[in-house]
């Protein structure tokens, strides 16, 4: 998530926790994104999962003149915005989205998010969403030194299976 429109850049699914791919899938789209903006200092946040925590993970962020944020342990409040986009996106696609099985979880997220980057508009956007306010104020603020800061989330956030059993126990919790 890019916290200067709070657009979702970057996402990766496993079916399996803890796939260290998603890792690597997720840095891949962040790396992508700051191609558009090269010139521009990006710190890349996240909780203390361990593959953000590893040596070879971490060698690979000043290869891309990309800082790295931590953090600090059992401090979900260092996150808070990831920790919250993660309870949008599980209430949102139950709710407005009727996720129903896991095997439909990967294309109904990827539609999450691109609507959620295009279509919903935020209150702290002036009721722009993210795409229209990059769209609208992103030539010049970014040329103007602006700093990209990108919240990640670990695995927890990006697991087909749980979601879908976050769903489950929903389910079971208002029968």
């Amino acid at each position: 998530m890019d916290l200067w429109n709070d657009e979702l850049i970057a996402h990766a699914l496993s079916s399996k926790r803890g796939d260290r791919m998603t890792y690597l899938d997720g840095l891949q789209d962040v790396l992508a994104f700051k191609k558009q903006y090269p010139n521009q200092k990006l710190i890349l946040h996240s909780d203390q999962g361990s593959v953000y925590a590893s040596k070879s993970y971490n060698e690979l962020l000043p290869m891309y003149n990309i800082v790295r944020s931590m953090s600090r342990a059992g401090t979900p409040t260092d996150n808070a915005a990831m920790e919250a986009i993660n309870g949008w996106i599980k209430a949102e696609l139950f709710t407005d989205f009727h996720i129903t099985s896991p095997e439909n979880v990967p294309a109904q997220v990827s539609d999450y998010i691109r609507f959620f980057n295009e279509e919903r508009p935020a209150y702290a956007l002036g009721y722009l969403t993210p795409k229209q306010y990059r769209e609208q104020f992103a030539p010049k603020a970014r040329r103007c030194g602006s700093l990209i800061r990108v919240f990640l989330n670990g695995g927890h956030g990006y697991s087909v299976y749980h979601i879908f059993d976050d769903y489950v126990q929903y389910l079971n919790s208002n029968d």
